[in-house]
């Protein structure tokens, strides 16, 4: 082994860094979704989704809002503090051109039937999870906007069929944004362990 071999094996990992704006855009879409989960089974326990009123009831640990009217202010205002952190977010990777490196493309698809690189299916992965939840979250927003003005947005109702079909695929948004957020986790430790999620956040 060569000197310059033993200072490349010897020299410390570059500490990965993320944006600032990529930083607070994490920041506030945690703060939200939290505020936006905890009011929502506020809401839903005043009648629940499945069930009915004698449907089963969240336990007042995961509540926000202390009743009704309390979780549905908290929801609302949750609702537009995560759907301009989105809008802004987008204009921001759109004018950077981030979306070149963060959405699914073809060469991502063909990697995931045929490259022999662990890494570089893992990166095909993340962008394949990072394009879906789109339309999940913009589903959880319209089906949310339904719900808070039924008359304006009715033809959204329409779509869905039924006013019960619109609070099942609203409250359905819940595990998948969660389960997202699990893979979105596991692929990030996967490609840069740790050092990469602090860097996400600090």
């Amino acid at each position: 082994m060569n000197a310059s071999t033993a200072s490349k094996k010897s020299r410390p990992r570059p500490q990965p860094s993320q944006a600032f704006l990529a930083k607070i855009f994490h920041w506030l879409n945690i703060i939200s979704l939290l505020l936006m989960i905890s009011s929502g089974l506020q809401i839903y326990n005043a009648n629940p989704v499945f069930g009915g009123r004698g449907g089963w009831q969240f336990p007042s640990l995961f509540l926000l809002g202390g009743w009704l009217a309390g979780g549905r202010h908290w929801h609302f205002a949750a609702m537009w503090l995560f759907a301009l952190n989105l809008l802004w977010y987008g204009l921001y990777i759109f004018i950077t051109q981030r979306w070149k490196r963060r959405f699914v493309g073809i060469n991502d698809l063909k990697a995931l039937q045929v490259s022999q690189n662990p890494k570089r299916k893992i990166y095909a992965w993340h962008r394949f999870v990072y394009t879906a939840i789109i339309p999940i979250l913009l589903l959880a927003i319209l089906s949310g906007m339904a719900m808070y003005k039924p008359t304006l947005f009715h033809w959204i109702i329409d779509l869905l069929g039924s006013w019960q079909a619109l609070r099942v695929v609203h409250f359905a948004t819940i595990p998948l944004v969660a389960i997202f957020a699990i893979f979105h986790l596991l692929l990030g430790l996967k490609v840069g362990g740790s050092r990469l999620i602090n860097s996400i956040f600090w």
